[in-house]
């Protein structure tokens, strides 16, 4: 009977353990050369009983010093914040991620290049939000960390689609003439080859050539394929470059 009674008993003992972890609150460290977004950060997350500050940094410096010496499941970070001659940005991250490859990282930020914006989602950070995203969206993120489900806010989001749509019209503009272009736009926007002839003056057998000689560039076969790269890149009715 013993023999059987205590791995009942260790299996017992490690439930209650799993259910312990699962009740503990997220110890959260705060890291934002910000005093004032500091405070707003740590009152916010005061009325969540399932998340804890449990210290806060004001440089790299200080995030990686107090990341030593506390017990913490996950940082809340500016993404710059460094004094001179420290590392800063994506580098930093890099840097906290080598040193605590077990913990979460959230990043919060006023950057809005699309190109940095996503260097730091390929990081493979669990979140990352812009500053002028809802605050009640950050304890959504840190919920989302700590799943091990990478969260990016609405705003980011915005910028990055915008700026996917900027790129996609530039590369289309590179492989089309200027003509060729109007024609593609106003097409996907609705209008026939005849309205679109007599928009721009031109013939619509002149009309008709160049739109499929448009879709013959960009590899289109139909209109809905037509349609699609009008939504990539950002046309919509009324709209046309």
């Amino acid at each position: 009977m013993r023999d059987h009674d205590e791995p009942r008993a260790s299996l017992a003992a490690r439930s209650m353990t799993d259910t312990a972890d699962l009740a503990a609150p997220v110890r959260v460290i705060i890291a934002d050369d910000h005093p004032l977004v500091v405070y707003a950060l740590d009152s916010m997350l005061a009325n969540y009983p399932n998340m804890q500050v449990v210290a806060r940094g004001r440089s790299v410096h200080e995030l990686f010093e107090v990341a030593a010496q506390h017990a913490f499941d996950l940082v809340l970070m500016d993404l710059y914040m460094a004094l001179p001659g420290e590392l800063d940005g994506p580098e930093a991250i890099r840097a906290f991620r080598a040193g605590f490859p077990q913990k979460a990282v959230v990043v919060l930020t006023m950057e809005s290049e699309a190109s940095v914006l996503r260097k730091i989602i390929e990081m493979e950070v669990d979140a990352v939000l812009s500053k002028r995203d809802r605050i009640d969206l950050i304890p959504v993120a840190i919920t989302s960390a700590m799943a091990r489900e990478q969260y990016v806010g609405p705003v980011v989001r915005d910028l990055l689609t915008e700026a996917a749509r900027g790129e996609r019209r530039e590369e289309v503009h590179r492989i089309l003439t200027r003509r060729e272009f109007e024609v593609i736009m106003h097409y996907a926007t609705g209008l026939g080859v005849t309205e679109i002839a007599g928009l721009l003056g031109r013939s619509v057998k002149t009309i008709s050539a160049q739109k499929c000689a448009a879709m013959k560039k960009l590899a289109l076969s139909n209109d809905i394929e037509l349609y699609r790269l009008a939504v990539e890149c950002g046309v919509t009715q009324g709209e046309q470059t």
